[in-house]
């Protein structure tokens, strides 16, 4: 029996990988940096082995996994490669695994960690599923029905997949670190979409998701009446959203989801849908009213008469999201966007666009651009986007009690850099005489 080693195990898609192989019985272990991160914890409550990088830890009869963000350089790797272990990239392993499974693939641009949380969570009532989530969740089971995951368009990895369906929920102009335009991207998506077996659910709203051409069927959802799978009446109520469907103009059922935002709507709409095509029973899908939701996807906390989210919103449409999704869950507070731009490729690409979208915030404060490993910074500091939105402020991590007089107020920490240690940092300012509620 070979051990599977994972290079760069803490990250989102690698830890739920390590998860997925523990369940089904594989022996696995992984090594990473020692900065701590959010996805350690489900590994270390695994009992999943952590090591520091070294070349030691290869051995010539492991199976080698290497993260994306790693090189062929890194020292594991080249030992892996001179040991002559089986090796495979993320996304190669992955497309393998998925083989053994009724496989379905979620991708767009945007949605899809919540959309692959609220799809396993729903199958998850009904049978033995397997599941990765780009939360850093993973769920393993040697009797899986269905494998659901996640499955991202950067750099083209998705083209690994052969799924059975996938979910498209989206196309938009992001990564312009290696898209050149919204054009690139849909060829990306169309490549993807011919390599789909079974069905493709895809959000029928959407101009570049409607130029698709596939040799399977295209189930479409959404508000407007052309859609197969179409939301109707759409109410927010104290315990969430309730919205009837309708199927080709035929009344389906009620749900309720306990998010808010049209956003949520539409992702619980593309699961209703795949989940009526493969028949799984209704009393499951109607399960989706106690979705606990996933972890860096409007995470709240309340202090006092403030609530604190944490989001990993990091591009234009992302933000509208959320601040929509806030502002219809509490349309009587204040919103305080608190927001890091993630690598200064994207944040020079949609400035006036980040700028347009955290101007529909009452408050903004800037953090510095989290910056990539694999850009340079150039001259753009944040201070370029603070002049393209009124009456916002650069915030610095030593000064964020400056967001206590923001009283009866929703504050949102947005980002997908390390946002988290604003968020951190300003709990421990409040934290004295304090009673923190999640």
């Amino acid at each position: 029996m070979t051990t599977y080693h994972l290079i760069g195990i803490k990250g989102t898609g690698m830890s739920a990988l390590a998860q997925i192989l523990q369940d089904s019985g594989e022996k696995v272990q992984g090594s990473d940096v020692e900065k701590r991160f959010f996805t350690q914890q489900a590994l270390e409550e695994k009992n999943i082995l952590i090591l520091p990088f070294s070349e030691d830890n290869i051995k010539k009869e492991y199976t080698v996994i290497a993260g994306n963000a790693f090189k062929d350089d890194h020292e594991e790797i080249k030992k892996a490669k001179e040991l002559g272990c089986t090796f495979y990239r993320y996304h190669e392993f992955l497309g393998e695994w998925l083989k053994k499974f009724t496989s379905i693939a979620v991708t767009g641009a945007h949605g899809k960690t919540s959309t692959t949380g609220l799809l396993a969570y729903v199958l998850d009532q009904a049978y033995p599923i397997s599941y990765l989530i780009g939360d850093g969740t993973g769920k393993g089971h040697e009797d899986s029905k269905y494998f659901v995951f996640e499955a991202c368009e950067y750099r083209r990895h998705f083209l690994s997949y052969e799924p059975d369906y996938a979910i498209m929920t989206n196309i938009d102009f992001d990564h312009p670190d290696y898209f050149t335009s919204i054009n690139d991207v849909f060829d990306a998506f169309q490549s993807m979409a011919d390599r789909v077996k079974k069905g493709i659910i895809a959000w029928g709203d959407d101009e570049h998701l409607q130029r698709l051409q596939t040799k399977v069927p295209i189930i479409t959802y959404g508000f407007g009446p052309a859609n197969d799978f179409q939301a109707q009446n759409v109410k927010e109520t104290e315990e969430g959203t309730v919205f009837d469907v309708f199927v080709r103009d035929t009344f389906y059922d009620t749900f309720t989801i306990p998010m808010y935002g049209d956003h949520h709507v539409l992702n619980a709409l593309a699961i209703i849908a795949i989940c009526d095509y493969e028949r799984v029973p209704k009393e499951a899908i109607k399960k989706m009213s106690t979705f606990p939701g996933v972890k860096r996807r409007f995470t709240e906390k309340k202090i006092d008469n403030q609530v604190l989210i944490d989001d990993y919103a990091h591009h234009p449409r992302e933000i509208d999201a959320t601040i929509d999704s806030a502002r219809k869950k509490y349309p009587d507070k204040h919103i305080v966007a608190i927001f890091q731009p993630h690598t200064f490729t994207r944040t020079r690409t949609f400035m006036q666009e980040f700028a347009d979208s955290l101007s529909r915030a009452d408050s903004v404060y800037l953090c510095d651009i989290f910056g990539s490993a694999r850009e340079e910074s150039g001259q753009l500091t944040i201070y370029d986007l603070q002049k393209l939105i009124p009456n916002s402020a650069v915030l610095e991590l030593e000064q964020t009690s400056a967001l206590k007089k923001h009283e009866d107020s929703v504050l949102i920490f947005m980002g997908a850099g390390d946002i988290q240690k604003f968020q951190q940092a300003y709990e421990k300012e409040i934290s004295e005489g304090k009673k923190v509620t999640e």
